[in-house]
């Protein structure tokens, strides 16, 4: 669903609308999970050091919880300083939590502090529980065409395009930022919808020559105002998955007011990816412990 744009100014592609029908359907899987299992399902976010932008996400997080019928759990590991100790506290945590059979899903906050290491929590993580996709089962699974989880964010750059009605097949893609957990598996998931897709990073040439030949542009760089209507290609479609706090306010890796002049359709900042990736995490919950439950079933002899 979308909000129709001025005359000369490109759509919005809202992803709230598309979040309520996804909520809506985890509210009644949740439900009759409870029904059936005594507890609801568990989301664990673990948090290693407070930063704004990710606090806000998670806060989002555990209010979707909320309305959605989910244990959502916010657990803090030592006192966010980045000490010695704190990769240590980090993996204990992520052990217990793995093991801990009323916990469905954990998430850890991101991006994890210099001190930490991405393969000590890839280490400690339980693969059925990593519904953000992090773990390189997960990844590989998914990149082999299998149900592996996919980092929720990424889902949702790919989810709003669908929904939306947007043309993906034989398009040009651009997708800037090579993270592991949005860049990446982006850029893969366009190349799934059969699009001809470019990374570009911080050590692209000439960026501006990318993103001008791109029907399609997803901006995941973490750097607000990177990209300017001047970048654009006319009628492109630009996803922006950018959330960075400037002088108290939200806003996103794009400047909006000058790349709206120029796109076809482009996603708000607050109130596009944002959303739905809360909505499709907590999907990618409710999949897990149905798989938890059946795991569970098999290991005893049951059909």
């Amino acid at each position: 669903m979308t909000v129709p744009a001025p005359a000369g100014m490109a759509r919005l592609l809202e992803g709230g609308p598309i979040a309520e029908e996804i909520h809506a359907s985890n509210a009644a899987l949740a439900a009759g999970f409870t029904a059936r299992q005594g507890h609801p399902p568990a989301l664990v976010v673990v948090v290693c050091g407070r930063t704004a932008p990710s606090m806000v996400y998670l806060r989002r997080i555990l209010a979707a919880c909320v309305r959605d019928g989910i244990d959502g759990r916010l657990v803090e590991v030592a006192d966010g300083e980045p000490g010695p100790d704190i990769e240590r506290h980090l993996v204990e945590a992520l052990h217990d939590l793995s093991s801990d059979p009323t916990v469905t899903g954990i998430i850890v906050q991101q991006p994890l502090l210099p001190s930490v290491h991405l393969r000590a929590v890839i280490d400690a993580i339980d693969p059925a529980k990593d519904i953000d996709g992090i773990h390189p089962l997960n990844a590989g699974l998914f990149r082999l065409g299998y149900e592996g989880f996919v980092p929720a964010t990424a889902h949702a750059t790919i989810e709003i395009l669908q929904r939306s009605g947007i043309d993906i097949a034989g398009r040009r893609a651009v997708v800037i930022g090579r993270s592991a957990v949005v860049g990446m598996p982006s850029a893969f998931m366009l190349v799934k919808a059969d699009a001809t897709v470019t990374v570009c990073h911080r050590k692209t040439r000439d960026l501006a020559r990318h993103t001008r030949e791109a029907d399609i542009v997803v901006v995941a760089a973490g750097r607000p105002g990177l990209v300017t209507g001047a970048m654009l290609k006319p009628g492109a479609v630009v996803v922006d998955v950018g959330i960075n706090l400037v002088d108290g306010h939200i806003v996103g890796d794009v400047d909006f007011d000058s790349a709206r002049q120029v796109a076809s359709a482009i996603t708000p900042v607050p109130g596009g990816v944002g959303p739905l990736t809360n909505a499709l995490l907590l999907a990618h919950l409710m999949r897990a412990a149905e798989r938890q439950v059946a795991t569970a079933v098999s290991s005893q002899g049951f059909e």
